[in-house]
C-alpha cells in the first residue's frame, strides 16, 4: 500500500459500500481545482449541501483521486463545540501528516502545539501576533509537497478556524495545495457567522463554490439498487420519501428491511435541529407537523393559540433555522417531508389526537377540502365524520380524474363502515355500491387484482358479477370471467343492467371454445342496450362485433362498427378507451399506421386527461403507440416513449409496458436491455403477454450476441405460454427458426414452421381465421424463409417475398430481411444485386441506429468485400421504396416534412399522386399495383420518389403530409 493510500485508510476515507451516483458534474468541478493545484495554481473549493446529501462521499472520492495523483491527503473535522477548542479541524488534519509533511510539521513548533501532547496554546493562541505566526506556519507547512486539505463541517467551525480559512483562501497562490471546505446549507440560519465568510470567499477568483442538490428519481433508484435494494415497490416508496437525499434513502431502506418507518439514527438527526428552538417555536412546529407537509399561516396560528406577535416571532425563528420555508403567498412548507414525519412521530398520542381534532374543527368552519377533513377526523378519532368526509373525498377525486386517490378514500370509508352505527346515512350510499365504486377505481388505476379481491368479498349480484367478469377478462381469467358473466345475465332484470351483462358475457366468450356464441350474444346485447338507452353497453357490444369482423377479415365492417363505437362518449371512460384502443389496433394490424397513430394519440389524451393511464386500455394504448413509432421507423420517438417505461418494475402494468420497451432497445443494442430483462423475469410466469414479449425479445437479444442456444430456449418458453391460435406465435416461431438456422439444426424446424402456420388459419372456437394483416403475413413469410435457411438453403425467392411483405411500412424489418436477401443473392452468384440490397440495408440500419443489425451487415460486407459506395451495376435496378425510407430520414431530420419541403422539391406527377392516395389508404405495394395495373416493383419506385420529394422517412409520414397539405 502506498503512503498516500495508507493515510486514507488510517483516516477512514475509503469509499466503502456506497456508490457515487449522479455527481459527475460536481466531482468534475472539484477535480478541476485539484488538477490546477497539481499544476502549481492553488485553489479553494467550498462544498455545500444539506445533511446526508453526499458531501462526505464526494470528499472520499476526491481524496482517492488526490492520493492516486501523489497528493498528501489531510482531513479534519469541526465539532459542535463552539469556540471552546480553536483550530480543532486543523489539529485533526495535522494528526495524519506523514513523511515530508511530518518533517515539515516537526520543524514548526507553533503547529506542534496543536497536536495531542503538545504545549497547550491557551487563549493567547488567538491573539494577533500568535495567530499570525500560526497562519504563517500553516502556509509554509502546506508548501512542503502537494496537499489536499479538507476542513469538514464548517458550519460548526470556531472563529479562529474561519479566520484561517479566509487567510489561506487569500494567500495560497502557487503552492500545490487544494483546500476544500464543506458545510451544511440547512444549518446556516440567517444570522449564522459562516454566512458572512462564504459571501466574502465567493468573491475571490480562486474559490470554486459547489452545492450538491437532491438526486433525481432515476439516480436515487440506481443508488438504492447499489445498496442491495430489490423490491421495486419498497424502492419506489423510499425514493418518494427521501426526496433525493442519499443518506435518508439508505436509512429508510434499512428501516424498511426491519419493518419500521424510520431508523432511530435518522429520527435523531432530524429532531436535533428542532431542539434549539424556543418553547413557543416548538409548539408552532408541532402544529405544522400535524397540519402536514404544508400549513396555512392563519390556520396554523389559530391552532397554536398564540397571539399575532408571539406567533410571528416563533415563525421567524423556525424559518431562520431552515425548518419551515415560505410556500406561496400565505403558507409554509417543511424543508423536507421526513422532518415533518419525525416531528409528528415525536408527539404524544393524546397530543396528536387533540391537535387533529382542533384542525378538523377549524377546517370545517372555513370549508376545508373533504380529503383534509377525512384525514384530520380519522386521526382525531371522529369516525362518523371521517367516514362521510372519505366518501365525499373519493367522489371529488373521481371527478378530477384521480382514480388511485378515489380508491384510497373509498377503501378507507369501507374500513370504517362497521365501526359507524349509521354508516349508510352518513355516507349517502349503501355498502355494496360503495364497494363496487372502490373496485372500479382500483381497476381504473391499474390494480385489477385489488378490484377482484374486493368484488369477491361481496354478496353476489348481477351488478357485482358483471363487474367481476369484465375485470377478469382483462386479466385473461377466461373461465372465471365466463362463469361470472353467466351469473350476471341470469340475475339481471331487463334494462341497462341486462344489456351490460350480455355485452360483458359476449366479450368473455370471444377467445374461448364457445366463440361461436359470441356474435349472437353481442347482437342481443346491442339490441337490449339500444332499447334501454344503455350507451356504455351498446359501445361494448359494438367493440366485440367489430373484433369478430376483423377476425373474419371483414375490415370495412370492423372499421364501420368502430367508427360508430368511438363517435361519442358512452358515459363510461373505461369502455371509451377500449373502443379507441380496438380501433387503433385494427388499423395497426392492417398496416394503416398513420390512422393508428391518430387513434392512439386520441386515446392517450383521454387516458391522461381522465387519470386512466394505468387502466387496462390506458396501458395498452401506451404500448401500442410505441409499436406504431417502432414499425414506422420513428425510432427517436420510440426510444423516448420506451425510456418512460420503468426498468425496475413492481406491478403487472409496469411490467407489460417495460416488455414492449425492449423492441427498440434490443434493436438498438442499448445497455439497459440486460437490466430490464432481469427485472421482467419474475413477471413472466404470471402473464402470458409479458412472457411472450420478454422471452421473444430476449431471444432476439441473445441471437445478436451470438447465443443461439439460449435464444432457442427463450423462444420455446415464449411459445409454450400462448394459445395455439395466438398470432404472436408466428413471430416467435420465426425467431426460433432463426436460432435453429444459426445452430445448423434442422431437426425441429418443421415443428416450428407448423406452429407458425397454425394461428394463420385457425381462430377461436370453430372459426377459420380470415387472412392475416400485412404484418402477420410478413412474419409468416419470414418463418418460411428461416425454415429454408435452417435446412441449409438460402432461398432468394423466399427472402424477396419477406422484403416485399414487410414493405407496408415496417422500415426495420425490411432492412433485416434485406440482410438475408443479400446473403441469398451472394450464394446464388448475383453479386451486383446482393450489394445493392446490402447497401440499402446498411443505410436503413445507420439511420435507425440499429447497432446489432449494422454490425451483422458490416461483417457480411467484409466477407463479401463490398464497398460502401453503390456499384454501377447496382444502380441499374430500381430501388424499392421500403429500403429507401430510412435514407430519407436524414432529409426529414434536416427539414420537417410539409409545404417548405415541397416548395424546394419537384412536384408530384399525376401517377405519383395516384400512388400517394392509395398509400394514404394504407394499401401495400402489391394491392396498389393491382389497383393501378402496374408492376409491384414499379410501385416501389413511385413510392421511393414520393418519399424523396416530400422529404419524409416513411409511408406514415407521407400519408400525414398528404392529408395536411391537400395533396389528394
Amino acid at each position: 500500500m502506498s503512503e498516500q493510500h495508507a493515510i486514507l485508510a488510517d483516516v477512514g476515507w475509503r469509499s466503502g459500500r456506497s456508490a457515487l451516483i449522479g455527481r459527475s458534474r460536481e466531482l468534475d468541478r472539484l477535480t478541476a481545482v485539484l488538477d490546477d493545484a497539481a499544476a502549481g495554481q492553488a485553489g479553494v473549493a467550498l462544498l455545500g449541501g444539506d445533511a446526508g446529501i453526499g458531501k462526505t462521499r464526494m470528499i472520499a472520492e476526491l481524496a482517492e483521486r488526490a492520493a492516486s495523483a501523489g497528493f498528501a491527503v489531510l482531513i479534519g473535522q469541526c465539532a459542535e463545540l463552539g469556540d471552546v477548542l480553536p483550530y480543532l479541524p486543523l489539529a485533526d488534519a495535522l494528526r495524519s501528516a506523514r513523511g515530508e509533511l511530518r518533517a515539515a510539521l516537526d520543524a514548526r513548533p507553533v503547529l506542534g502545539r496543536l497536536l495531542p501532547g503538545g504545549t497547550d496554546p491557551g487563549m493567547e493562541s488567538t491573539s494577533g501576533l500568535t495567530q499570525q505566526q500560526l497562519f504563517g506556519s500553516v502556509l509554509g507547512f502546506l508548501s512542503a509537497q502537494p496537499v489536499l486539505l479538507v476542513l469538514e463541517d464548517l458550519h460548526w467551525a470556531d472563529q479562529s478556524t474561519r479566520d484561517l480559512l479566509v487567510f489561506l483562501s487569500r494567500m495560497l497562490q502557487t503552492e500545490r495545495v487544494c483546500l476544500v471546505g464543506t458545510y451544511r446549507t440547512d444549518d446556516l440560519h440567517r444570522r449564522h457567522p459562516l454566512r458572512r465568510v462564504l459571501a466574502e470567499l465567493n468573491r475571490l477568483p480562486s474559490v470554486t463554490s459547489v452545492e450538491l442538490g437532491p438526486l433525481d428519481r432515476h439516480e436515487m433508484t440506481d443508488y438504492l439498487a447499489a445498496l442491495g435494494g430489490t423490491d421495486p415497490r419498497v424502492m419506489g416508496e423510499v425514493v418518494d420519501r427521501a426526496e433525493g437525499n442519499p443518506f435518508y434513502a439508505e436509512e429508510l431502506l434499512e428501516a424498511a428491511s426491519e419493518g419500521s418507518s424510520m431508523t432511530d439514527g435518522l429520527a435523531g438527526l432530524l429532531l436535533s435541529r428542532t431542539e434549539l428552538l424556543s418553547d413557543p417555536a416548538q409548539q408552532v412546529l408541532r402544529g405544522a407537523a400535524v397540519a402536514g407537509r404544508r400549513a396555512d399561516h392563519d390556520l396554523l396560528q389559530r391552532a397554536s393559540g398564540l397571539d399575532d406577535l408571539a406567533f410571528e416571532e416563533a415563525m421567524r425563528e423556525i424559518v431562520s433555522r431552515g425548518l419551515l420555508q415560505p410556500d406561496g403567498d400565505y403558507g409554509y412548507a417543511f424543508r423536507h417531508a421526513l422532518l415533518q414525519e419525525a416531528v409528528y412521530n415525536d408527539l404524544l398520542p393524546g397530543e396528536r389526537t387533540r391537535m387533529h381534532g382542533e384542525f378538523a374543527r377549524l377546517l370545517t368552519a372555513r370549508g376545508g377540502s373533504a380529503a383534509e377533513l377525512a384525514h384530520h377526523y380519522l386521526a382525531g378519532h371522529d369516525l362518523p365524520e371521517a367516514l362521510a368526509a372519505s366518501v365525499e373525498a373519493g367522489r371529488r377525486a373521481e371527478r378530477l380524474g384521480a382514480p388511485a386517490e378515489a380508491h384510497r378514500h373509498f377503501d378507507r370509508a369501507l374500513g370504517l363502515w362497521d365501526r359507524v352505527p349509521d354508516a349508510e346515512d352518513r355516507a349517502g350510499i349503501d355498502h355494496a355500491s360503495l364497494a363496487v365504486r372502490s373496485a372500479t377505481t382500483a381497476a381504473d388505476s391499474g390494480d385489477n387484482h385489488r378490484a377482484i379481491s374486493q368484488l369477491r368479498r361481496l354478496p353476489p349480484s348481477a351488478e357485482i358479477n358483471e363487474r367481476l367478469s369484465y375485470i377478469l377478462t382483462d386479466l385473461d381469467d377466461e373461465q372465471g370471467a365466463i362463469a361470472a358473466a353467466h351469473a350476471a345475465v341470469e340475475a339481471a332484470p331487463d334494462g341497462p343492467l341486462l344489456a351490460r351483462a350480455l355485452a360483458t358475457y359476449a366479450r368473455s366468450l370471444q377467445w374461448s371454445e364457445r366463440h361461436d356464441e359470441v356474435e349472437a350474444m353481442a347482437a342481443r346485447a346491442l339490441e337490449t342496450a339500444r332499447a334501454s338507452d344503455a350507451a356504455d353497453a351498446e359501445t361494448s357490444a359494438l367493440i366485440t362485433l367489430a373484433a369478430l369482423a376483423a377476425l373474419a377479415d371483414d375490415i370495412p365492417r370492423a372499421k364501420e362498427l368502430l367508427a360508430c363505437a368511438t363517435a361519442e362518449s358512452s358515459g363510461n371512460l373505461a369502455v371509451d378507451l377500449r373502443a379507441i384502443f380496438t380501433q387503433a389496433r385494427v388499423q395497426y394490424e392492417n398496416g394503416d399506421l398513420a390512422e393508428a397513430a391518430v387513434s392512439a394519440d386520441r386515446g392517450l389524451r383521454l387516458a391522461y386527461d381522465s387519470g386512466l393511464k394505468w387502466s387496462t386500455f390506458g396501458t395498452d394504448l401506451r404500448f401500442l403507440r410505441l409499436l406504431v413509432h417502432y414499425v414506422a421507423g420513428e425510432w427517436e420517438a420510440a426510444e423516448k416513449v420506451a425510456s418512460g417505461f420503468a426498468v425496475r418494475v413492481g406491478t403487472p402494468a409496469e411490467a407489460l409496458l417495460s416488455s414492449f420497451a425492449l423492441f427498440v432497445e434490443v434493436a438498438r443494442g442499448l445497455p439497459v436491455v440486460e437490466e430490464r430483462l432481469s427485472w421482467l423475469e419474475p413477471f413472466c410466469p404470471g402473464d402470458p403477454l409479458v412472457n411472450a414479449m420478454t422471452r421473444g425479445l430476449a431471444a432476439e437479444h441473445a441471437l445478436w450476441q451470438g447465443e443461439a442456444e439460449a435464444a432457442l430456449e427463450h423462444a420455446r418458453a415464449a411459445i409454450e405460454g400462448l394459445p395455439v391460435n395466438d398470432p404472436a406465435a408466428i413471430r416467435l416461431s420465426s425467431t426460433a427458426l432463426w436460432a435453429l438456422a444459426d445452430l445448423g439444426r434442422p431437426g425441429e424446424a418443421d415443428a416450428f414452421l407448423e406452429r407458425a402456420r397454425t394461428p394463420a388459419a385457425i381462430g377461436p372456437g370453430s372459426v377459420r381465421r380470415g387472412p392475416l394483416g400485412p404484418e402477420g403475413l410478413a412474419w409468416l413469410a419470414r418463418a418460411e424463409a428461416e425454415w429454408h435457411r435452417a435446412h441449409g438453403r438460402l432461398d432468394v425467392a423466399a427472402w424477396r417475398a419477406v422484403v416485399e411483405a414487410f414493405d407496408f411500412g415496417f422500415v426495420y424489418e425490411v432492412a433485416r430481411s434485406r440482410h438475408r436477401l443479400a446473403e441469398a443473392l451472394l450464394a446464388a452468384g448475383d453479386r451486383a444485386e446482393a450489394q445493392q440490397e446490402w447497401r440499402l440495408a446498411v443505410e436503413a440500419a445507420a439511420s435507425l441506429r440499429a447497432e446489432p443489425l449494422g454490425a451483422a451487415l458490416a461483417e457480411l460486407g467484409r466477407r463479401a468485400r463490398f464497398s460502401s459506395a453503390p456499384s454501377s451495376t447496382a444502380t441499374e435496378e430500381p430501388v424499392p421504396a421500403s429500403a429507401r425510407q430510412a435514407s430519407a430520414r436524414s432529409a426529414a431530420a434536416r427539414s420537417a416534412p410539409g409545404r417548405a419541403a415541397l416548395g424546394r422539391a419537384a412536384p408530384l406527377t399525376a401517377r405519383e399522386r395516384e400512388v400517394l392516395a392509395l398509400v394514404a389508404e394504407g394499401l401495400p405495394n402489391r394491392e396498389i399495383g393491382e389497383r393501378l395495373f402496374i408492376a409491384q416493383k414499379t410501385v416501389s419506385v413511385h413510392v421511393s420518389n414520393i418519399l424523396s420529394k416530400l422529404g419524409v422517412a416513411s409511408r406514415t409520414q407521407a400519408a400525414a403530409v398528404a392529408h395536411r397539405d391537400d395533396l389528394l
